[in-house]
């Protein structure tokens, strides 16, 4: 753990995301949630951790976070960076009452964490719950019932993150990806209770 009074998490807009998108995001999957359908006639799924041959996956390979200014109105947004000692150590984006976001269903009353990253020399340090906490106050800052976060079966530390949390797997699709038929979202929901 880092020592709290070390950490700084600022505010900022969008203007921020070049130096945002300097953070890197890429983990390394070591392991995965595999994850069938109940074999007793009932409905449901089990979920086994199942290790894996290592590989690295970079979510900014598909869409760095300095496209998004050119793809959403991202007025509403929360964006916020930490620094430990001056040096930049994460961020976290929230989306929030933006049309166009299919994740956010049209819904006034819940924001998605769209993007969390710790440079992955501080990660395990406590940063990203510092970051968590932020968004957390952002939701009940803007009156928000839930956050919605979406992840992946390969990305078992972040849905450990989540579920330590206070976050509750809410759905899966098993067909949500189909260029990367070997991944499956996840949806996950934190419930804000102190509005």
């Amino acid at each position: 753990m880092i020592n709290t009074d070390e950490l700084k998490i600022y505010k900022c807009t969008s203007e921020a995301l070049p130096e945002y998108s300097t953070i890197p995001i890429e983990f390394e999957v070591k392991s995965i949630y595999e994850i069938s359908e109940a074999t007793d006639n009932s409905i449901g799924f089990t979920f086994f951790e199942k290790p894996i041959p290592p590989w690295t996956k970079n979510y900014d390979q598909h869409e760095s976070p300095e496209n998004w200014v050119n793809r959403w109105n991202l007025s509403n947004w929360g964006f916020y960076l930490a620094y430990h000692n001056s040096i930049l150590v994460g961020g976290i984006a929230i989306a929030f009452n933006s049309p166009g976001i299919f994740m956010l269903e049209g819904r006034k009353d819940m924001c998605v964490l769209w993007d969390i990253r710790i440079h992955p020399k501080y990660r395990n340090l406590g940063i990203g719950k510092a970051l968590f906490e932020t968004a957390v106050d952002f939701a009940k800052t803007n009156k928000c019932k839930l956050i919605k976060i979406e992840t992946q079966n390969i990305n078992v530390p972040a849905c450990k993150f989540y579920k330590k949390n206070g976050c509750h797997l809410g759905s899966l699709n098993l067909f949500a990806y189909p260029d990367l038929p070997n991944e499956i979202q996840l949806i996950w929901y934190k419930e804000i209770s102190e509005l």
